[in-house]
Protein backbone atom coordinates (compact mmCIF):
# COMPACT_ATOMS: atom_id res chain seq x y z
CA UNK A 1 0.00 0.00 0.00
CA UNK A 2 1.28 3.48 -0.89
CA UNK A 3 1.59 5.64 2.09
CA UNK A 4 3.01 8.94 2.51
CA UNK A 5 4.51 11.03 5.94
CA UNK A 6 4.85 14.60 5.15
CA UNK A 7 6.43 16.33 7.53
CA UNK A 8 8.28 20.32 7.80
CA UNK A 9 4.93 22.63 8.12
CA UNK A 10 5.02 25.46 10.26
CA UNK A 11 4.66 28.88 11.01
CA UNK A 12 6.01 31.34 8.80
CA UNK A 13 5.95 35.34 8.21
CA UNK A 14 5.54 36.49 4.43
CA UNK A 15 8.50 36.31 2.10
CA UNK A 16 9.68 33.58 4.52
CA UNK A 17 10.63 29.80 3.53
CA UNK A 18 10.10 26.60 4.23
CA UNK A 19 11.29 22.88 3.14
CA UNK A 20 8.06 20.15 3.42
CA UNK A 21 9.23 16.35 3.34
CA UNK A 22 6.96 13.71 2.19
CA UNK A 23 8.46 10.11 3.06
CA UNK A 24 7.25 6.71 1.37
CA UNK A 25 6.47 4.36 4.12
CA UNK A 26 6.49 1.07 3.35
CA UNK A 27 7.13 0.94 -0.32
CA UNK A 28 10.37 2.70 -2.57
CA UNK A 29 9.00 6.27 -3.97
CA UNK A 30 11.98 5.34 -6.98
CA UNK A 31 9.06 3.92 -8.61
CA UNK A 32 6.41 6.66 -8.97
CA UNK A 33 6.06 10.30 -9.94
CA UNK A 34 4.97 12.69 -7.08
CA UNK A 35 2.81 15.20 -6.33
CA UNK A 36 2.16 17.74 -4.13
CA UNK A 37 -0.71 18.97 -3.04
CA UNK A 38 -2.60 21.48 -0.97
CA UNK A 39 -5.99 22.10 1.09
CA UNK A 40 -7.25 25.39 2.12
CA UNK A 41 -9.65 25.70 4.94
CA UNK A 42 -13.09 25.54 3.12
CA UNK A 43 -11.32 25.49 -0.50
CA UNK A 44 -10.82 21.72 -2.52
CA UNK A 45 -7.70 19.82 -2.56
CA UNK A 46 -5.32 21.79 -5.20
CA UNK A 47 -2.77 19.86 -7.19
CA UNK A 48 0.61 22.21 -6.78
CA UNK A 49 3.27 20.42 -8.85
CA UNK A 50 4.98 17.01 -9.86
CA UNK A 51 8.35 15.25 -10.31
CA UNK A 52 8.55 12.50 -12.68
CA UNK A 53 11.20 9.15 -12.03
CA UNK A 54 13.43 10.88 -14.13
CA UNK A 55 13.26 14.28 -12.21
CA UNK A 56 10.88 16.27 -14.52
CA UNK A 57 9.18 18.73 -12.96
CA UNK A 58 5.29 19.81 -14.24
CA UNK A 59 3.76 23.03 -12.52
CA UNK A 60 -0.25 22.31 -12.07
CA UNK A 61 -0.67 25.59 -10.73
CA UNK A 62 0.56 29.13 -11.77
CA UNK A 63 0.47 30.46 -8.38
CA UNK A 64 3.63 28.50 -7.29
CA UNK A 65 5.39 28.67 -10.62
CA UNK A 66 9.12 30.67 -9.76
CA UNK A 67 8.66 30.30 -5.76
CA UNK A 68 7.99 26.22 -5.05
CA UNK A 69 9.82 23.83 -6.75
CA UNK A 70 10.27 20.32 -6.43
CA UNK A 71 13.06 17.37 -5.76
CA UNK A 72 13.46 14.19 -5.23
CA UNK A 73 16.21 11.98 -3.20
CA UNK A 74 15.53 8.23 -3.76
CA UNK A 75 18.10 6.83 -1.37
CA UNK A 76 16.33 8.87 1.30
CA UNK A 77 13.05 7.92 0.06
CA UNK A 78 11.99 11.47 0.49
CA UNK A 79 10.38 14.06 -2.04
CA UNK A 80 10.73 17.66 -0.69
CA UNK A 81 8.93 20.97 -1.64
CA UNK A 82 10.84 24.24 -1.01
CA UNK A 83 8.67 26.72 -0.77
CA UNK A 84 10.23 30.28 -1.29
CA UNK A 85 8.82 33.90 -1.01
CA UNK A 86 5.43 32.73 0.76
CA UNK A 87 2.42 34.79 0.95
CA UNK A 88 -0.78 34.01 3.61
CA UNK A 89 -2.75 32.73 0.71
CA UNK A 90 -0.23 29.51 0.94
CA UNK A 91 -1.65 29.47 4.40
CA UNK A 92 -3.09 25.53 3.51
CA UNK A 93 -2.52 22.03 4.72
CA UNK A 94 0.13 20.10 2.34
CA UNK A 95 0.13 16.60 0.85
CA UNK A 96 2.02 14.14 -1.35
CA UNK A 97 0.11 11.96 -3.28
CA UNK A 98 1.82 8.84 -5.49
CA UNK A 99 1.16 8.86 -9.67
CA UNK A 100 -0.34 5.98 -11.24
CA UNK A 101 2.85 6.47 -13.95
CA UNK A 102 6.28 7.66 -13.61
CA UNK A 103 5.36 10.83 -15.30
CA UNK A 104 2.91 13.26 -14.25
CA UNK A 105 -0.14 12.40 -15.89
CA UNK A 106 -2.20 14.03 -13.09
CA UNK A 107 -3.67 10.90 -12.15
CA UNK A 108 -3.24 9.48 -8.56
CA UNK A 109 -3.38 6.58 -6.07
CA UNK A 110 -6.13 7.21 -3.65
CA UNK A 111 -3.93 7.01 -0.62
CA UNK A 112 -3.07 10.44 1.39
CA UNK A 113 -1.09 11.09 4.46
CA UNK A 114 -2.09 13.33 6.67
CA UNK A 115 -0.42 16.14 5.66
CA UNK A 116 1.26 18.86 7.00
CA UNK A 117 0.40 22.18 8.15
CA UNK A 118 1.87 25.75 6.36
CA UNK A 119 0.47 28.89 8.14
CA UNK A 120 1.82 32.07 6.59
CA UNK A 121 1.15 35.02 8.84
CA UNK A 122 2.85 37.70 10.68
Amino acid sequence: QVQFVESGGGLVQPGGSLRLSCAGSGFTLDYYAIGWFRQAPGKGREGLLCISTSNDSTYYADSVKGRFTISRDNAKNTVYLQMNSLKPEDTAVYYCAAETETYCSGSYFNSWGQGTQVTVSS
